[in-house]
């Protein structure tokens, strides 16, 4: 008789038909998760989306997470700074600290990092038109630190598509911008090997209004739109791709996300290895960060948000994702509280720590319904794909009004549901209580506009404007030309140049947007 290792068996025949349909995890097509051990090796990094006021606060914030377990820091600017307006600047009266950290200058930016080492952390910067200067700004903070560049690690979003589609803090028109993402792809992976140099966002497209499979399609054409910008300006695909990563959200539907997230890495590594015929397995991976959705939040009873959000992170969890932010219970009503704040980075701690998820790669893998999901979500996907492709690609597809009139319908539909009650949201149409409850918020202190221009004051008065204007010079004379624009914008940033004066200086050559009216 043979030895119990040569003997086949029925299970050897399913195990062996499950792993050829699913994949095996941390081999393509990654449906499986990127990593074969994913968080029994290492847990998804906890990184809490925080800033607002003055870069003392926001610093202050950042340590107090950070001695609360937190692994990882995400940073959020205001208006002004998105916008490229420094806070002096008309236009950002009533803005300046409001929805994020003001940062004017270099000086705003080691202020924000003080006593925070940047060999030891990775940093997120939720920044897109102005990314180019303000990655300058923290590169350069971490040289002051003593920090080799190659170094670094973190993230800058620079994903410029998904503002035309949904989110509206663009400056340039597509051609300007597309340029700027093409030559940081092209400078980190020279100067920053560990930075990821673009988080591809679908989170704002889905919280406009768009379905899950929107969702993917879109922000997909926008990838492949930034992938073959890159390779049109003579980068080869192997050297920026494994520095792409993803932004996605995890809403309310529980199983349609874990699938989402699944059908996700499919697509990716298909769309990698098939159409741009990458070869370096690193570029056909899918790494993606999930927040939690703020659109599902409330400001009818607050406190049940907590559930809402560990539902949400859970979903993440099980989906496979690389980094995740958990939102507060309060962000319906305002900027977190430190206490809401610390409560939703412990629900993620929970999740990690005491449920037994971490110890499963792909705990739902092989359910029915999970894979029909899965597989259902990867052709509609297609669909969309094929048809956008059809248009001429994302950019296309943008400047015709297509993908934000998708967008808006859905948001249309979805909210009809809401008010018709097809779709119950508790506390809002269905099980509403009369009483109020009284939360505390989080105020951002109104003298902090004042002081902010004050601080830029002195630093334009005790800074080398001979400097500044040499360097603001050179970078509109290299605008007009092919030359990566990154080191003149570096060097104006290290001449204390503010964020105002370098968006100002790009505008001459590139030009502001205005979008399409779309009805």
């Amino acid at each position: 008789m043979a030895s119990d290792k040569h003997v086949f068996r029925a299970a050897d025949l399913d195990k062996w038909k499950a792993e050829e349909k699913l994949g095996v995890p941390g081999k393509y097509p990654f449906t499986r998760g990127i990593h074969g051990d994913m968080y029994r090796s290492k847990q998804w990094t906890m990184r809490q989306y925080a800033g607002f006021g003055s870069a003392e606060e926001t610093n202050e914030r950042f340590r107090y997470l950070l001695e609360h377990g937190q692994t990882g820091l995400s940073t959020a600017f205001d208006l002004p700074t998105q916008m490229g307006l420094d806070s002096d600047d008309p236009m950002a009266l009533g803005e300046v600290g409001r929805t994020g950290v003001a940062i004017d200058t270099l000086a705003d930016m080691e202020r924000l990092f003080d006593k925070i080492d940047l060999a030891k952390v990775s940093t997120s910067m939720t920044i897109n038109a102005t990314s180019s200067i303000l990655l300058s700004m923290y590169r350069s903070v971490g040289i002051k630190q003593g920090v080799d560049p190659k170094k670094l690690r973190g993230t800058i979003q620079n994903d410029i598509l998904k503002e035309y589609e949904a989110r509206n803090t663009y400056i340039y028109p597509p051609a300007g911008s597309m340029r700027l993402i093409t030559n940081i792809f092209e400078y980190c992976a020279k100067e920053l090997p560990l930075w990821n140099t673009i988080s591809i966002s679908g989170y704002h497209i889905r919280e406009a209004g768009a379905t899950a499979v929107q969702e993917l399609a879109f922000t997909f054409a926008n990838a492949c739109e930034y992938v073959k910008a890159a390779k049109a300006s003579g980068l080869d695909i192997d050297t920026f791709a494994p520095q792409l990563s993803f932004f996605f959200v995890a809403q309310m539907n529980f199983f349609e996300e874990i699938a989402k997230f699944r059908a996700a890495r499919r697509i990716w590594a298909k769309l990698m290895k098939e159409k741009f015929a990458a070869q370096n397995p690193k570029s056909w991976m899918l790494r993606f960060h999930v927040q939690t959705a703020g659109s599902s939040l409330t400001q009818q009873q607050p406190e049940n948000n907590v559930v809402r959000t560990a539902v949400e992170a859970l979903a993440a969890a099980l989906g496979g994702c690389q980094s995740l932010h958990t939102n507060s219970k309060d962000e319906a009503l305002a900027l977190p509280t430190p206490a809401s704040a610390l409560l939703a980075l412990r629900t993620q701690q929970i999740i990690a720590f005491e449920t037994g998820v971490s110890n499963v790669v792909d705990p739902l893998g092989g359910s029915y319904y999970i894979e029909s999901l899965t597989d259902k979500i990867e052709q509609e996907v297609g669909e969309y794909l094929d048809r956008i492709e059809k248009m001429g690609g994302a950019t296309a597809a943008i400047e015709s009004g297509y993908i934000q009139k998708e967008i808006q319908e859905s948001a249309y539909i979805y909210h009809q549901d809401v008010e018709s009650r097809n779709h119950i949201v508790v506390g809002v149409n269905d099980f509403i209580d009369s009483g109020k409850e009284d939360i505390p918020i989080q105020r951002v202190n109104p003298k902090i506009e004042a002081e902010q221009k004050e601080r830029l004051a002195k630093i334009k008065a005790g800074r080398d404007n001979a400097r500044v204007e040499k360097a603001l010079k050179e970078l509109e004379a290299v605008e007009r030309g092919k030359e990566n624009l990154l080191p003149y914008i570096s060097e104006a940033v290290e001449a204390y140049a503010s964020v105002g004066e370098i968006s100002n200086t790009l505008k001459k050559a590139f030009g502001k947007f205005r979008p399409p009216v779309t009805l």
